[in-house]
């Protein structure tokens, strides 16, 4: 009895339960190994599933896998996990999504949608076809697997290449709302499948299924998001329950728009995340940064899941055909969707031809493949032709997803680099802290012509703020989020100028990757003071020994000073006039830029000015 107990418990080499910790331990190795070579997170998830799942049977003793997704969830468990996950990724994914940005790129976005549908099912059908000899029920089923982008790995991407304000709305909302609408049309396919030859009154049905859950889960979604956005405007959650409500309430919502009808469950999840998103209300800002840390953690567990589960002789199977298959995937039925879908768009050839390398497939491709290749292997009888085709499903939608994975994420900054596509340098400013130097140096900024952000967590400071015409933004920004919620688009520098030191040099660390060493500047410490003049950081803000509340006090009791300098001479001659009471503080270049003043100023030229404060003698 024993030794049968033992054995249960025992899934190919290793104990069960060592490959629950496994999994989400190389999931986090993953997701760190992602960021040191700057690939969107997928490709090493997806390279460690396979080589703890079908390649591990080459060379364990017992040709037994290290980790099998199959034998830790069995049957129905994992893809019920799976749908359930997902629908939590597609919410946190619809926080995103801020109607403002349909302004100038609705119309470009949905007609994308339509024709990446209708041409991705219907030409991706016909190529799988003619060139991997399929017949015509799998082929079509293989359309509608590929149609979906996917957030997971679009996201990552445009956040390292940071393209266009019109290329960067139009690939983010495609990558979201894509997901349900694609996973849709490939359960009603298969479907048709399991219905026999289907006909016309098939094809009416499987429209009518399409309209019906669209509107289930429109309703039920938007329902969910009216009652979550009540309970917080009323204060009717305490603070420590809103992140585990708000997760119980999306996972009820994708549940019970799944009972409605099949399939409602990630529309549902979707529509609730854009409806909250489009909602003013602070705690979203907190209930983002916890659904992103989830995700992180669902994403990382699903990919290594998911991928585990294909077998060497899957694998096997994949020839030339294959590779050809990939090539007129990404070369030929991309480009041509986008194109035909963007016209009239007002994007140009060269946005065009960028959106059309971007077409990376993610989780949701791999769960719904998944799902069906296990459904058809039980359910087509064992000598069906079809049987061998259904087994190809897998393997063949993974490949899609780590080839377009590799050969995009890793070309597209160089493509649009070579497009020339990405954004324009960013000229304006974001200033951590809305006290009162931060209001009075901003406020001075923007008579100059600057374009200027205050961020702080003080709700009095970011209302007085708002009371002064300033652009604002009130919450944390150390968290990951903030590169969504907050719109770096036109900042190219960041000044930390809070009363804590602490955080000043937090905020720098945490900003360094994403707008350069360069950019980041902070305001001196208590411990810097202590030092030689020489000794000062190359990021300290001003250059000289003002603190916080040297500063804070002298531009109070003087004012801000605006002068212009037209060469170098000039602007050393003032700092010589003023001896220690003159604190130079930042440069307004004649293109409209702004240059924060450190321990090394740029170089001055006719038409510069020096906005600069004037204080007592340093202590």
């Amino acid at each position: 009895m024993t030794k049968i107990r033992h054995f249960s418990i025992y899934c190919g080499t290793f104990p069960l339960m060592l490959q629950l910790a496994g999994i989400l331990v190389l999931g986090v190795f993953a997701q760190w190994l992602a960021w040191r070579i700057k690939q969107p997170a997928i490709l090493p998830l997806i390279l460690i599933g396979l080589g703890v799942g079908p390649l591990s049977t080459l060379f364990t003793l017992s040709g037994d896998k290290l980790l099998d997704g199959d034998a830790i969830f069995t049957g129905d468990l994992l893809f019920s996990f799976v749908s359930l996950s997902v629908g939590v990724i597609l919410f946190e994914g619809g926080l995103t999504l801020r109607f403002k940005e349909l302004k100038s790129q609705g119309g470009t976005i949905r007609n994308l949608l339509l024709m990446g549908m209708i041409g991705t099912f219907t030409l991706g059908a016909l190529t799988a076809h003619h060139i991997m000899d399929m017949g015509w029920r799998m082929s079509f089923l293989f359309g509608a697997l590929i149609i979906v982008t996917g957030p997971t790995v679009v996201l990552p991407i445009l956040r390292n290449v940071k393209p266009n304000h019109a290329i960067n709305t139009v690939l983010k909302w495609e990558g979201i709302l894509i997901d349900p609408f694609g996973a849709l049309v490939a359960v009603l396919v298969y479907e048709a499948i399991k219905a026999g030859q289907p006909g016309d009154a098939y094809t009416l049905e499987m429209l009518k299924d399409f309209f019906i859950t669209i509107s289930a889960g429109m309703v039920s979604g938007g329902l969910s998001a009216f009652i979550l956005y009540y309970l917080l405007k009323r204060g009717l959650l305490p603070s420590y329950l809103r992140n585990v409500f708000t997760l119980g309430l999306v996972i009820l919502t994708f549940s019970f728009s799944e009972l409605m009808h099949k399939e409602a469950g990630l529309m549902a999840t979707t529509v609730m995340g854009i409806a909250l998103a489009n909602t003013k209300l602070d705690e979203l800002r907190k209930i983002l940064s916890f659904k992103e840390d989830l995700v992180l953690i669902l994403v990382s567990v699903l990919f290594i899941l998911l991928s585990s589960r294909i077998d060497m002789d899957e694998i096997s199977r994949l020839g030339w055909p294959s590779i050809a298959l990939f090539v007129v995937v990404v070369f030929a039925i991309r480009p041509f969707c986008v194109f035909v879908g963007t016209i009239g768009s007002g994007l140009s050839f060269r946005e065009k031809l960028f959106i059309s390398w971007i077409g990376p497939r993610g989780i949701v491709a791999a769960a719904v493949a998944s799902f069906f290749s296990l459904q058809l292997s039980t359910a087509l009888p064992a000598n069906s032709p079809e049987l061998a085709e259904a087994n190809m499903l897998l393997p063949l939608t993974f490949l899609i997803i780590v080839g377009t994975v590799i050969l995009q994420g890793s070309t597209a900054k160089i493509v649009a680099r070579g497009l020339k596509v990405q954004q324009q340098t960013p000229k304006g400013l974001l200033m951590v802290g809305a006290s009162e130097m931060c209001r009075a140096l901003a406020l001075k900024l923007k008579e100059e012509g600057a374009y200027i952000v205050l961020a702080d967590t003080s709700p009095t400071h970011i209302s007085d703020a708002k009371a002064m015409g300033l652009h604002t933004f009130e919450g944390s920004v150390l968290t990951d989020s903030i590169f969504e919620e907050l719109d770096l688009g036109n900042i190219g520098k960041l000044l930390a100028c809070t009363s804590n030191s602490g955080i000043n040099m937090s905020v720098c660390r945490w900003f360094e990757r994403e707008l350069g060493e360069a950019n980041i500047f902070r305001l001196v410490n208590k411990q810097e003071l202590q030092q030689k003049e020489g000794n000062l950081a190359a990021c300290v803000w001003t250059g000289t020994r003002a603190d916080f509340v040297v500063l804070t006090q002298g531009i109070r009791e003087k004012g801000l000073y605006v002068k212009a300098i037209p060469n170098n001479g000039e602007y050393h001659k003032l700092l010589a006039d003023e001896m220690a009471s003159c604190v130079p503080l930042f440069q307004l270049k004649k293109d409209g830029g702004v240059e924060i003043i450190g321990a090394n100023t740029s170089a001055w030229d006719k038409g510069d000015r020096l906005i600069y404060a004037l204080i007592g003698a340093f202590k």
